[in-house]
């Protein structure tokens, strides 16, 4: 039973995330109708893009702290019920406003969903099986942006862009019931785990550890862990890997429309490639990175490893994608770059796995998700700034490629096996 019972909470973790982001790609999918019906322009909806950031980056740190003190079942839970309200909220938009701050309470709604993830992961899981995990239900995000496309484009057109937001905002909800009927913190506090099955889990957490883990083995103060070279280089990494997510989910709809003419049924069609192809990235990530862990005995080599020759190679697809004339080869470059990209997105978080004691798992995801998210909010506006003043995407393009490069850079030459403290202080 605890072997199963801890899959089926993957597999709903796997389906919220496809739900979140079948959420938070709806707007960027329905863009060109509601352009017209409340009057806004690109650099308006840039704006709006970034506004959802505001509430995500901030509630991604309170949303950690939160499920540290809380739990994950309990935190999780009531985001999910509220960002399906708000997300449903979105019919009642009749301007730039009201449309900006129901972004940022969506987005706030939205923020602890990575910290609360990785802390059930880190409950239910061993280290030499979380990245595997991570990357199986978050291969859900690419997923939900897949079928996004579809179903927004058909729910969009056969009754307009309000009841869409109206009909995926009851998908949520029937999930949040779900979830809390079946999930639990960890298998001790399962009333669906048996006595021997909770052996089982004390004894696979006690599992031989390596030197790549000794931050993990002591708890230490939140201040001590930011204090850390690596989790402030994983930090970035994932701002660079989020600002080409997040300029790609925010502007390569409109993209498609408005350098590529395509109308807004063969775009929802066309924007399924780089998803489907992504989550196939997303759900090999993670076991590549523990398979390289398998062969060299080396939990942060194989994140390295995986994070630098990934990043860099989405970042010299994405930055070629906007220069290419015609729609399918810009389409296969993006392609190929949401696939190198999304084989990093389960390392971020198995790298706190490996690093951070358990009681402070949730916050430290929390701060990375933060730093991450705050290119949620640069990167939707600059691209809006530059679409709006210049007509042209392709500097944008480029611009994202060079941040990811960077990141790739930075991970390369600063991410090294951690050292102790011996005075490590508490917050």
């Amino acid at each position: 039973m605890f072997k199963n019972l801890r899959w089926i909470i993957v597999l709903l973790l796997f389906l919220v995330y496809m739900i979140n982001y079948l959420d938070r790609v709806a707007l960027s999918l329905t863009v060109p109708m509601i352009e017209k019906d409340l009057m806004l322009n690109a650099e308006q909806f840039g704006l709006i893009f970034g506004s959802f950031f505001f509430g995500y980056a901030l509630f991604n740190f309170i949303g950690g702290l939160a499920t540290d003190k809380f739990g994950p079942t309990l935190v999780l839970g009531v985001a999910v019920g509220l960002w399906s309200l708000f997300c449903g909220f979105t019919a009642l938009a009749t301007g730039f406003w009201s449309m900006l701050i129901l972004r940022v309470m969506f987005g706030m709604a939205e923020g602890p969903i990575c910290s609360s993830a990785n802390k059930a992961i880190n409950g239910w899981f061993p280290k030499k099986q979380a990245a595997t995990a991570m990357g199986f239900l978050s291969a859900g995000s690419p997923l939900g942006g897949a079928v996004a496309g579809p179903i927004i484009g058909y729910l969009s057109l056969a009754f307009g862009w309000r009841p869409a937001f109206v009909i995926i905002c009851t998908i949520g909800i029937v999930w949040m019931v779900a979830w809390f009927l079946i999930a639990a913190d960890n298998p001790l506090k399962s009333l669906r785990v048996s006595e021997e099955e909770r052996l089982l889990v004390a004894k696979l957490k006690e599992e031989q550890t390596t030197p790549d883990e000794e931050l993990a083995q002591s708890e230490h103060g939140l201040g001590f862990y930011l204090r850390q070279p690596i989790i402030l280089v994983t930090a970035f990494a994932f701002f660079c890997y989020n600002y080409i997510l997040f300029f790609f989910l925010s502007w390569f709809p409109a993209y498609l429309v408005q350098a590529h003419n395509l109308d807004i049924k063969s775009m929802s069609m066309t924007t399924m490639i780089p998803w489907i192809v992504g989550f196939v990235g997303l759900a090999l990530g993670g076991w590549i990175s523990d398979k390289i862990f398998n062969i060299t005995g080396k939990l942060l080599l194989s994140r390295k490893i995986v994070l630098v020759v990934s990043l860099l190679a989405a970042a010299i697809c994405v930055a070629l994608a906007g220069s290419v004339q015609g729609v399918y080869p810009a389409v296969t470059l993006m392609s190929v770059s949401i696939f190198f990209l999304y084989i990093t997105g389960a390392i971020y978080w198995a790298i706190i796995q490996d690093v951070v004691h358990k009681s402070r798992v949730g916050g430290i995801s929390g701060f990375i998700h933060l730093i991450g998210s705050i290119s949620g909010i640069i990167g939707p506006v600059v691209t809006g700034y530059i679409v709006h003043h210049t007509g042209k995407f392709d500097s944008a393009f480029i611009l994202a490629g060079v941040v990811a490069a960077l990141g790739a850079l930075l991970v390369l030459l600063v991410i090294k096996s951690p050292k102790q403290s011996v005075n490590p202080v508490s917050i």
